[in-house]
């Protein structure tokens, strides 16, 4: 092992490198993932002190009065034991990781992402980065259904740093943003905020924001003030599906 060598390695230079490969790109929130990670040796014989895995996911955030995107961590895992890789060598690491329930959907703007990280003492640490589609759980796809089936129209989703008042395990949130253009609320609501708090196999943690359209000077009133709004925390299972049409109905129309 040459000095030169050694110190190009510190740098980055003909040290080892990481690719991860996962059996496919896209998921279901609450999927199990799986895959490899490829360890190609440099020139040079490297410790490795951990392989791990991150998910991120981008979401908005906001100071000053400006919006920035930034990014989270949503799950961490470290893979392995520290070991030793030759010159040269290659080693293969298989992995199954769980994708969070609260993972993001990527839609619109937002993106979710793994990295994969080699933790190399005095050198730098060499990454991979894998970006993947996160679809909606049959759960969330039932009541997002729901919602345009009583006569909203999904304007916008974002995800978005969590306001203190929204008490979450990640600093963000994705947010639902409905219009009424038909059917029972429109004329009696400006819009309906969704966001999903938390899920399992079989129930979902729900907060609602019932946005009130202003009706004379009071209501105008009330809107200047932010008294026009309601939040709503409710729980879904699997057994209100077939009738969470009507489900939701009565939930909104109480706050209307």
């Amino acid at each position: 092992m040459s000095f030169f060598n050694k110190v190009l390695a510190s740098f980055g230079v003909g040290g080892a490198k990481v690719d991860t490969k996962l059996e496919k790109s896209s998921y279901v929130a609450g999927e199990r993932m799986a895959g490899e990670v490829r360890i190609d040796g440099g020139n040079i014989e490297q410790h490795i002190d951990s392989i791990y895995l991150t998910i991120y996911t981008t979401y908005v955030r906001e100071s000053d009065d400006k919006k920035y995107t930034d990014f989270a961590a949503v799950k961490k895992t470290k893979l392995n034991d520290p070991f030793t890789i030759g010159a040269n060598e290659s080693k293969v690491i298989p992995f199954t990781i769980d994708l969070p329930y609260e993972t993001p959907i990527t839609f619109g703007n937002t993106r979710v992402w793994v990295q994969t990280g080699l933790d190399i003492k005095n050198a730098v640490d060499p990454e991979d980065k894998d970006y993947i589609e996160v679809r909606p759980t049959h759960l969330m796809t039932k009541v997002l259904d729901g919602v345009e089936g009583l006569g909203f129209r999904l304007r916008q989703v974002e995800c978005e740093q969590a306001s203190l008042k929204i008490k979450s395990r990640y600093p963000f949130i994705q947010e639902f943003e409905f219009v009424p253009t038909s059917g029972l609320f429109r004329g009696r609501l400006d819009e309906l905020e969704l966001v999903f708090l938390s899920q399992t196999d079989d129930q979902a943690e729900l907060l609602f924001e019932v946005d009130r359209k202003a009706r004379g000077f009071g209501g105008f009133l009330a809107e200047a003030l932010e008294m026009d709004e309601s939040l709503v925390r409710t729980t879904i299972t699997v057994r209100d599906l077939p009738m969470i049409d009507e489900k939701l109905k009565q939930i909104i129309a109480k706050y209307a």
